[in-house]
């Protein structure tokens, strides 16, 4: 994270960015045959990945470091659960090989991402806008 950047909504952090540009992946994979036949699972799927975004933004919008490490958790297990369900996509033959290696190693990477803004946040000083004086 560029320590210079003022970051003042959600929608400035890179990792939700990411997250945001996965969700419409996800969905547009989604809308495929024989995937968009499978109902409950397209629904899962799909949820589990717009997790991760509305995760980072309502910790974001929570004012505090603490509350926000929280949801950034919450946003790295369900981009856990998102890789789980693209394991289980490809298993079904629901996508080929080269988009499984794909979102996969995207998921792998906005995994890393989160863990990183919560180590920043952990080792930072600062504890949050609510916290300011």
């Amino acid at each position: 994270m560029n320590s210079k950047a003022k970051i003042e909504n959600f929608e400035d952090l890179e990792i939700w960015q990411n997250a945001r540009i996965l969700a419409v992946e996800v969905y547009e994979i989604t809308q495929k045959s024989p995937f968009a036949n499978d109902f409950r699972f397209k629904s899962q799927m799909t949820s589990s990945v717009g997790s991760i975004m509305d995760n980072i933004a309502e910790g974001f919008e929570r004012g505090g470091n603490k509350e926000f490490i929280q949801f950034l958790s919450f946003a790295k297990g369900s981009c856990g659960e998102t890789r789980s369900q693209t394991h289980r996509a490809y298993d079904f033959k629901y996508i080929d090989e080269e988009t499984y290696k794909v979102l996969i190693e995207k998921l792998f990477i906005q995994s890393r991402q989160i863990s990183s803004m919560m180590t920043y946040l952990k080792k930072s000083k600062f504890k949050g806008e609510k916290f300011k004086k």
